[in-house]
Parts: C-alpha cells; structure tokens; sequence
C-alpha cells in the first residue's frame, strides 16, 4: 500500500499529458536541457580559467586606519 504502481505512474503521466499538452511538456523538457547543457559549459569554463593545484595569488595586506563618527542607517 506505500508504494505506487506502474499503474498508478501512468495514470498520473496520462492526467499530467491532458493538462499540460504535449507540446507545452516539449518545450518544458527542451528548457530544461538547455539549462543544463549552459552549466555544464559554465563549469567547464570555469575549470579551463583556473587550473588544478594553482592558488591564487596573495594580496599583500595593508591596514587603514580609521575612526567612525557617526553610524547611518539605510532604508532598503
């Protein structure tokens, strides 16, 4: 009783089909892939720019100093 059927499954894709339309679950389907497809290449993209075992390059530090007069507050 806990788990659903294949029955059940093909009931639910049948009702999921007469809301959506076909063509509606294409170009869900076809979105979705594109998006994937983008990260993909955005994180091979990523690992070109930045090669394995290289750190990044060490900023030497500075300090200013400094007093606060006053504390302003933003509305957002």
């Amino acid at each position: 009783m806990g788990s659903l059927s294949i029955w059940h499954w093909l009931i639910v894709l049948v009702i999921v089909m007469l809301v959506f339309g076909t063509k509606k679950l294409r170009n869900i389907g076809a979105d979705l892939g594109g998006a994937v497809r983008g990260f993909k290449d955005g994180m091979r993209e990523g690992s070109d720019k930045a090669p394995e075992g290289a750190t990044p390059p060490q900023v030497a530090g500075k300090t200013v100093e400094g007093e606060v007069k006053a504390k302003t507050e933003t509305k957002a």
